[in-house]
């Protein structure tokens, strides 16, 4: 088998309790050939107990991951972000399964960088953190729904690694950012609570509604410019309405 390159995959740990499984968490992503590990706002930061876990082969992770206070802040660079939950419901709808979301990233050009985000193992990833999100994995499992942290990391870097050796790159437009698109959405807020949209409900619904609208749909660099350019001319049009 050829070895794939992932250097452009990214996990990310958000809020973890254990410093065990941040180290376990490691020593995953090094049997998959992923470098680049992610914290935010780590419950128990322990280093011996991280190194214990990630053993010597995956030392060299744990000294350059990079640790944030805030989950946008760690998101800003990436292009495509999937997060991983294990409960669905009308709020947390699971677009795709790990082998489908692996077919999906491994196609994608080296220079689209990618984020695999992994919540608390008391509680997952919260709903407005899903929301940060291009796409939402679901894990099956049987009766027991809940994974260790460090196992759910391997299932997902696992498949990728397989997707990654037997897929060909399909040369597409960069996909928009993290901030871009965060920067898009705020610039809807603002149009949509000029109009008087949120007097007929929360402003919460609303937003959800939009992200939920465009995450998933590989919208690119361009296509936030072409929006943005759209809502300013909306904006333009309200501002001189009645002159």
């Amino acid at each position: 088998m050829n070895e794939p390159d992932i250097t452009n995959i990214t996990v990310i740990l958000n809020n973890p309790r254990y410093p065990e499984n941040i180290g376990a968490a490691a020593r995953c992503c090094k049997n998959m050939g992923i470098s680049s590990l992610r914290l935010v706002n780590p419950e128990r930061l322990d280093m011996g107990k991280i190194h214990k876990m990630a053993t010597h082969e995956a030392l060299d992770i744990v000294e350059q991951m990079k640790i944030y206070q805030e989950l946008p802040e760690a998101l800003q660079d990436l292009h495509f972000i999937a997060g991983t939950t294990a409960r669905t419901g009308r709020k947390r709808r699971p677009t795709h399964f790990p082998g489908e979301i692996a077919a999906k990233i491994a196609s994608f050009n080296p220079e689209i960088r990618t984020g695999l985000l992994f919540g608390s193992e008391k509680w997952g990833l919260k709903n407005e953190e899903l929301d940060l999100c291009s796409s939402v994995v679901l894990i099956p499992t049987s009766k027991f729904s809940s994974i260790n942290l460090a196992q759910s990391v391997m299932i997902l870097c696992y498949e990728i690694f397989m997707a990654k050796s037997s897929c060909q790159v399909v040369p597409r437009p960069r996909p928009a950012s993290f901030r871009e698109m965060e920067g898009m959405y705020n610039h809807l807020h603002g149009v949509f609570e000029q109009i008087g949209l949120f007097q007929k409900q929360t402003p919460a619904y609303w937003m959800r509604n939009a992200r939920r609208l465009f995450n998933g749909k590989n919208i690119t660099a361009k296509d936030v410019k072409m929006v943005r350019g759209f809502l300013r001319q909306v904006s333009w049009a309200i501002k001189n309405a009645g002159k």
